[in-house]
Order: C-alpha cells, then structure tokens, then sequence
C-alpha cells in the first residue's frame, strides 16, 4: 500500500513540472526534477566531483577548468571508469567565436609492437583483452592541458588541486563505484598477468565497499607533478621514465619515445539535422557518427504518433542500430590509416537508403555490428555564466583498463589496444603508432547556430544508441532532462555477442530491455522475430547532460538515476 502510494505521488509531482512551448518538457515519467541554475552548472557520475567542477565555477574558473577539474578528481573517485591512463574527447561552445571545437585526445599504438612481435609471443587472432599487449599512449593529461591552453583561466594548479587533496586525504566510496570495483577484483583475480592492479587498487588486497575511506597518495604525488610541471611532466619528464623503465621490467612495449611523440588533435565535429535540431558528434576514430546515422534513418518514421515504448518505437530503433553498427564495424577507425567516408554515411541520401532495407513486420538476421562490444567509461559536462559549455567524455576503456599499473604512480593503464583488428585490410587493422578504434564520444545539441544541450551516455557499443534515445524522448516523446535520461533503454548487441552461459551465437543479436516497457509490447517484438531479453545492470550506460534556454540562458541540468552522480548548479 505504502509503495502505491509512493509511486503515486513522484507521478504526481511529474506531472505539475513547468511547461513550455520551446523546450522538453515533463509529460508522462514518475522522475526527480531537473536542477536549474543561471550562473552555472556540472553534471557527474560522482556528487564531489560535481562539487569540485562547481566549486571552480563559484571562484572565477571557466566551464574547462570546471571538466578538468571534475575528471581529475573522477579518475581518483571512479577509477572503474578512468583515470589518466586513458583518453579523452571533448566538444566546446566557445561563446566568443560563437561554435564547437572538437578535441580528439586518444593515443596511438607503441610504435615497437609489431605484428611480429605479436606473433612471436603466440599472438595472432585477436589482442588479448587485459595485459601488456592491449596498451595505447594515455591521452588525457594531454588532453588536459590542449583544453585548458584554449580555454582555462584558472592556473592548472589550482584546477587539479582538489583532486590532489582528497586523494592525499581520502574520502568514502560510493554504492554503484563500490559495485564495481568489486567486480573488477573478481574479473583481475582471474588473469594471469596482474601487474600492479592489487597493490594500486586494494586495501588490504580486497575492493573497497560502500563508506570504505579510499586514499592514494601515489596519485596525489603524480598530479602534482602534472600541476608543477604541465604536460611535460607526463610525457617527457619524470612520470615519462617512470613509465618506461616499469615497462621494460614488466616486458611491456610502452616506451618513453611513444609518451614524448604524442599529441592531441583539434577537429571539426559533424553533424545532422533532427526534426530542427542540429546534433553533433566527432568524426572517427570514435563512434559518434552511428548516433547520426541512426538518427538520419529514424527521421523517416513517425516515432512521436507511436508513441514511446510502442512496437514501432523499439523496432524501428533497433533496426536503425543493426544498420549503422554494420558501417561502424567497416569503416570506423583512424582517419591518418583509412579514408572514411564520412560525409557520405551522415548524408541523408544515405540514411534513406538503408532505411528502405527495414521490414516493418520482421527482425533483420544478416546486419552484423562489429566485434567492439565492451566499455566502461565517465562523461560529464559543465557550463558558466558566460555561456561556455563542455561536453567530455574520458575513460580506461574496460573498467579499470589493462590491468597494468604503477603503485608508485597510482594509477593504471587502459587496454584500449584490444580494439585493434588483425584482419588483413581491414580500416582497423593493427599498426604501429595507429589510433585504435574508440568507443567513448561526447555530443552536442545547437538550435539555429546556438548552444543547446551538453549530453552524453557513457558505456561501450550503448553510446550511439543512448545517444540516439535521449533524442529520440527530448524532441520525439517531449520528455524533459531529466526524464529522458530516466526513462527505460533498451540495449542491441550484435550477433557475435555470446548470450546466456552456453557461448553459442544469437542470429541477428539480442536486445536487452529495462522495466518499463509493456509486457504486450515485448511479446509483439518477439513475433517479430527480435529476441528480447529483459536486463538490469550497467548494459544501459550512464547519461548527464546540461541544457540551455535559448531565451534566458538559465542552465537546467540532469543525472544518470542509475549512478551515484549529481548535477548541480549556482
């Protein structure tokens, strides 16, 4: 009784959310409010991450020196999803100039490991998942620093301080981080190689549980290194020979030269109009432009007369996602190796005809979508009183990455490299000094050459698909910030993803789906010929996002309910 009552009254209480003509609103979800603020506003996985990115916004800094801020302190907070042995992407409206500038701050392949080596080490059908081999150039740091050149105005110092302190101090773990740092130790226990991992992660040699105080002064010492020392100190200073030397101990391939040639790169973001919006991803090595491809096919349905959730809806979304992944699987890889035809597969000439390939009655079985699978990552956005807004995503790609790492650096190394392919003149074919194929994109919403929405869903192959349903229910289902990122997923794996504990392949994929959905919906896919499995867990990856009224510039922001996060704003 209690709990109808309950559920009754968050109906209630979405029900009476503000409406408007011009921007999402609330109609149909039981979900917590969105936060509204005019001076500014962050939104994270972790509640003092968004405190630290708001504190800096409170002090004068910039929304770039807000992100920096907020995910130095999430790769020691939720190091399950990064840290800076991994990469980073970005997208910033720069309120100057008045557009987006792209970053691509993912790093390259050792240029020492070659296929010979590989296979003189017994390697030769895939890059294992964990371990020396699957190790790429961390890119963060760099992407730091190309960040905040551009557009910091805080000293770096001062923007990494925070994240010095509390992993000097500590703080208490929260219950989704502590989740899955659990399971991490479970998976590494498992692994024959585990270089570090323990020592750097544990206490006592077991994961931190929710409350448990979580320090690392290892990683204090780093960062502040990088905060004395800028850039340099990562790549070709004293982390640099650090880094080389433990490779060579541990007979890694990651060498000093690798860390002193690499640097980041500024790119143009691409773009389709939906409905009127103009949504915006960063061309490959990344995944972004599935979410667009996905987009351009599912303009040509009706979806908002379907109705969220219906038959229709999911089918049509899952159909759009067969056919992009299959692209994503060709043709998505390091644009320096392979010329990709970008603009062709976003066009909509394109979209219209791959759209013509989707039965309406039945489940599509030969739309393969790429081996890429797995991925565990953070995003977070941030935005200031002068109208600067940050989309950024960062992560070690498999939770806690390759498993390699310094305990004297605090830190570990992500395994990004397992995205390589071996097959022979395949886009992503493994090479030396070769950017691997990505999953983490940020993305951007502009409405008539102004900035819009600062979103992301974080997670692996669900990217491009939570990218595309969080549109889907803003501007199709008119659902307001927060309840798009509320309302149930649904999550395509592809057909070369093992189900059940049997190993054997589903034909055309699986499609995981949240409660939510109607039990009547469901068995009418089924007759469909889709396989639809219902799920709970991480499949359905984790969303934050910031939007911006057009008219007032008042931010109104949102957070992943199935994290820890928090958005917040003054």
């Amino acid at each position: 009784m209690k709990s109808n009552l309950l559920i009754a009254t968050l109906f209630l209480n979405a029900s009476v959310i503000l409406q408007s003509s011009d921007r999402p609103t609330g109609k149909m979800l039981a979900t917590r409010s969105e936060v509204i603020a005019q001076n500014g506003m962050v939104a994270t996985s972790h509640p003092l991450a968004t405190q630290i990115g708001l504190e800096i916004l409170k002090n004068g800094g910039s929304a770039v020196d807000a992100a920096i801020g907020a995910n130095a302190a999430l790769g020691l907070m939720e190091p399950t999803g990064s840290g800076i042995g991994g990469d980073l992407f970005a997208i910033v409206w720069d309120p100057k100039t008045e557009r987006l500038h792209g970053l691509n701050a993912s790093g390259r392949s050792p240029r020492g490991l070659t296929r010979e080596v590989f296979e003189a080490d017994g390697i030769t059908e895939a890059i294992p998942f964990f371990g020396r081999h699957s190790i790429s150039v961390p890119g963060c740091v760099d992407g730091w620093f190309e960040l905040h050149d551009k557009f910091g105005v805080k000293p770096m110092a001062e923007v990494l301080n925070p994240a010095i302190e509390y992993a000097r101090h500590g703080f208490p773990v929260t219950e989704v981080i502590a989740a899955g740092w659990q399971k991490s130790h479970q998976d590494r226990a498992e692994e024959e190689e585990q270089f570090g991992y323990f020592e750097t992660f544990s206490i006592g040699g077991r994961a931190p549980a929710k409350g448990d105080i979580w320090m690392n002064p290892a990683l204090s010492k780093t960062l502040s290194l990088i905060a004395e020392g800028g850039r340099d100190a990562f790549y070709r200073g004293p982390i640099a020979k650090t880094i080389d030397a433990y490779m060579k101990d541990i007979g890694g391939f990651l060498r000093y030269e690798d860390l002193a040639a690499h640097t980041s790169e500024w790119i143009e973001p691409v773009s389709t109009n939906y409905r009127g919006w103009d949504v915006w991803e960063l061309p490959p090595n990344g995944q972004g432009i599935a979410a667009l491809q996905m987009l351009n096919i599912l303009e040509g349905f009706d979806l908002a007369s379907a109705g969220f959730g219906s038959v229709e809806h999911i089918h049509s979304l899952i159909e759009a996602k067969k056919l992009a992944f299959e692209d994503r699987a060709k043709h998505y890889a390091d644009p320096s190796f392979s010329e990709i035809p970008v603009g062709w597969l976003i066009s909509k000439e394109y979209a219209a005809e791959r759209r013509a390939l989707i039965d309406p009655e039945r489940a599509a079985k030969q739309y393969d979508p790429g081996v890429l699978q797995n991925g565990d990552t953070i995003y977070l956005c941030a935005a200031d009183k002068d109208g600067m807004m940050v989309s950024l995503i960062q992560s070690n790609f498999a939770g806690f990455g390759s498993g390699v790492c310094i305990p004297d650096l605090g830190f570990g190394f992500q395994n990004r490299g397992t995205s390589f392919t071996f097959e022979k003149g395949h886009a992503n074919e493994y090479q030396p000094g070769k950017r691997p194929f990505h999953t983490i994109i940020p993305a951007f919403v502009t409405e008539n050459g102004k900035p819009l929405i600062a979103f992301g869903v974080m997670g692996g192959a669900m990217q491009p698909q939570g990218h595309t349903q969080i549109i889907l229910n803003l501007k199709d289902y008119g659902m307001n910030l927060q309840e798009a990122g509320d309302a149930p997923r649904i999550c395509h794996e592809g057909s070369t993803e093992p189900y059940g504990g049997d190993g054997k392949m589903t034909e055309g994929g699986e499609t995981l789906f949240e409660s939510g959905f109607d039990d009547e919906v469901i068995r009418d896919l089924n007759i469909k010929k889709h396989r639809m499995q219902r799920s709970v867990g991480t499949k359905f990856g984790g969303y934050q996002a910031i939007y911006c009224d057009p008219k007032t510039g008042v931010y109104y922001g949102a957070s992943e309910s199935r994290k820890d996060g928090q958005a917040a704003g003054y």
